[in-house]
């Protein structure tokens, strides 16, 4: 299995969903396979990469709850080289599910289920949700990497501190190997002092761990999933496309 990175913050509208579909396009369009599990049931990755999330027979919820086998749920996307793992709402039902069954491991269902992966990608990226419950703590489990977008606005560093908590958790109870990946400045304005300021905070605690790529206000992003497709895909000669793909570079950089 491939390296497996998952996109997490639990301040929503920071750009984990865009950074997933973008950043799984952007390795894609580089030659690597990828596999973008959904792992946020309001399905944003899914429909973000053209697929209709409402006439699903089978999800990542499926896959949990040991209904289905990952392989069936895998579907191809607009982005060459990128599969999705698909999610809808019924994926906000796992945690009762887990707790009316109680599953002895409810942390690890995640990862049981990508163990059966009968395809080797040589990239795992998962879409966490706009919370730190048992969805984001399955994904960091199973995860060998993070990426934590922060929002070049206000309250951003109470949200990283919150992240680098759960993240300690995390690596002290269930995954010693969780590495952070990096910080990742999104909805960056060079025009403003509050970005500036948020950048400058965080590179001056965690230089080393912060993306040296920034990704910028664009509107061809948001264009782009509402078209169903990844900025890559819908407008390569945007600012957008330009961010994630150095972004991608970075990440390949890593290995």
């Amino acid at each position: 299995m491939g390296k497996i990175i998952s996109i997490a913050n639990q301040k929503g509208g920071v750009g984990k969903t865009t950074t997933a579909i973008n950043l799984s396009a952007a390795l894609g369009s580089y030659g690597k396979s990828v596999l973008l599990i959904d792992f946020d049931s309001q399905g944003n990755s899914t429909r973000g990469l053209g697929i209709d999330h409402t006439t699903l027979p089978l999800t990542i919820y499926d896959v949990c709850t040991k209904e289905a086998d990952i392989n069936s749920v895998i579907r191809p996307t607009s982005s060459k080289n990128v599969d999705c793992a698909p999610s809808n709402l019924r994926l906000a039902n796992l945690e009762a599910y887990l707790q009316s069954h109680a599953v002895r491991n409810p942390f690890s269902v995640l990862a049981e289920a990508l163990a059966n992966l009968k395809y080797n990608y040589d990239y795992i990226v998962i879409d966490c949700p706009p919370s730190l419950g048992i969805l984001s703590l399955n994904a960091l489990v199973v995860s060998t990497n993070v990426i934590v977008p922060v929002q070049c606005e206000f309250f951003a560093m109470e949200a990283v501190a919150a992240m680098l908590n759960i993240i300690n958790r995390v690596q002290k109870n269930y995954n010693p190997s969780l590495k952070i990946e990096g910080f990742l400045m999104t909805m960056y304005e060079s025009k403003t002092s509050m970005s500036n300021e948020i950048v400058g905070q965080i590179r001056s605690l965690f230089d080393e761990n912060t993306f040296v790529t920034m990704i910028p206000r664009n509107v061809s992003i948001p264009e782009s999933s509402a078209h169903g497709q990844s900025v890559i895909d819908y407008r390569p000669s945007s600012s957008g496309a330009a961010a994630y793909l150095a972004l991608a570079r970075e990440v390949l950089k890593h290995e």
